[in-house]
């Protein structure tokens, strides 16, 4: 009898798998310039399961050894202006409605350090900040000593770096092992006992709710619902004081302090299981679907993705893995334009160049950005006609 894996976060023997790719791209944000390394790019499985218990899903297949994040690595955003916009308000939220004023903050998995640096740049707020990514590229000291980076990770051997908060945003999903990160963290507090702690992670409800089969992918191997965040902070000693869906709902907010009681650890799976078999249950249709729109639309005239993120990482591998119907990818982030898209080779270009690919559409695939893209085109005198992915029922 094959025995069903562990549930990472509550331990739970109640596993089940739901959703099964193989031979994906293990990276969605590697910055490739030639066309045959992006076809040729590592692939792995995706083999999810949903904790009947917690509601926690996981990649069973996942291994850490297919994944390098190094100076290659791109998945910074902050060339969208919506997106600058998210940060600045949650820098806002933290400084006046958290407090968090005068204080030493660390953040884990930086990136380059955008976040970290709205929280420390004005001085009238007297915030210093210690930024932990093995991605990060700059100089590691900045604005007077007042921030500084380190090019690895973050762990129990940072004890010594005393924390009033702790910033971690879009880290615990790349984690296999989540309770190791927030063990981690928790003896790295060990001197700021009375640390606040700040978690952001995509939700999984949102994806299986809108049925988004773009927000599955290799480099996401722990996904979150409200529960289950609230579960696996428990289970590592935190006292969870919040948990909130922000970025129109696609993203989950927590917020925790260190709990010096032993504390009970709540565990509910929700609708969540009952999601994730409608989820599976769609997938199939749901691609064959856009199979057959993206074809229709390329019949008519030429057809781009905008964004070449995860999301149009994961659905041009889905619906367009021969690069036979989308000609190319959009991109505003200049450190990806000119290279090409992981598993597919689709080229990525940037707005200056849509005039001369004649697109006449364009697949949104964060509706988020939709608003901005029309900004884009706009300004760039283009005539696009921009369809947003939740119209995939549409023909």
């Amino acid at each position: 009898m094959i025995q069903k894996p562990q549930c990472p976060v509550c331990k739970s023997g109640l596993t089940t798998k739901f959703l099964n790719r193989e031979q994906v791209p293990v990276h969605q944000n590697l910055v490739i310039a030639n066309r045959e390394a992006a076809i040729d790019i590592a692939t792995g499985e995706l083999n999810l399961m949903i904790c009947q218990e917690c509601g926690f899903i996981f990649n069973k297949a996942f291994e850490v050894k297919n994944l390098s994040y190094g100076k290659d690595y791109d998945n910074t955003q902050d060339c969208s202006p919506s997106f600058n916009e998210y940060l600045d308000n949650l820098a806002t939220y933290l400084i006046v409605e958290k407090a968090v004023r005068n204080c030493r903050v660390v953040e884990i998995g930086c990136g380059k350090g955008l976040f970290l640096r709205k929280l420390v740049e004005p001085e009238e707020f007297g915030n210093s900040g210690y930024g932990f990514d093995p991605s990060y590229i700059g100089s590691e000291i900045d604005l007077e000593g007042r921030l500084q980076f380190a090019k690895r990770y973050y762990g129990a051997d940072c004890a010594e770096i005393a924390a009033d908060v702790v910033v971690c945003r879009h880290v615990i999903e790349h984690i296999p092992e989540p309770l190791d990160l927030l063990e981690a963290v928790r003896k790295a507090l060990v001197n700021s006992p009375k640390a606040k702690v700040f978690f952001e992670t995509p939700c999984v409800q949102w994806i299986l709710q809108n049925q988004v089969i773009c927000d599955f992918f290799y480099e996401h191997c722990s996904y979150f619902t409200t529960e289950s965040l609230t579960t696996v902070f428990e289970a590592s000693g935190f006292s969870v004081e919040t948990v909130k869906h922000v970025f129109g709902g696609q993203y989950l907010w927590i917020e925790a302090t260190l709990s010096n009681e032993k504390l009970i650890v709540t565990k509910n799976s929700g609708l969540t299981p009952h999601l994730a078999t409608q989820f599976a249950k769609n997938e199939s249709q749901l691609k064959l679907l856009w199979e057959s729109k993206i074809k229709n639309l390329a019949a008519q005239g030429k057809v781009a993705l905008w964004g070449a993120g995860a999301k149009g990482v994961t659905f041009a591998n889905l619906v367009d893995p021969q690069n036979k119907w989308i000609a190319c990818i959009i991109d505003i982030n200049p450190s990806k334009q000119g290279h090409y898209l992981p598993g597919t080779g689709h080229p990525i270009i940037g707005i200056q160049d849509l005039k001369k690919h004649e697109i006449d559409f364009a697949i949104v695939m964060n509706p988020n950005y939709r608003e901005e893209n029309i900004v884009f085109i706009n300004q760039a005198n283009l005539n696009i006609q921009l369809i947003d992915f939740k119209e995939k029922f549409e023909s």
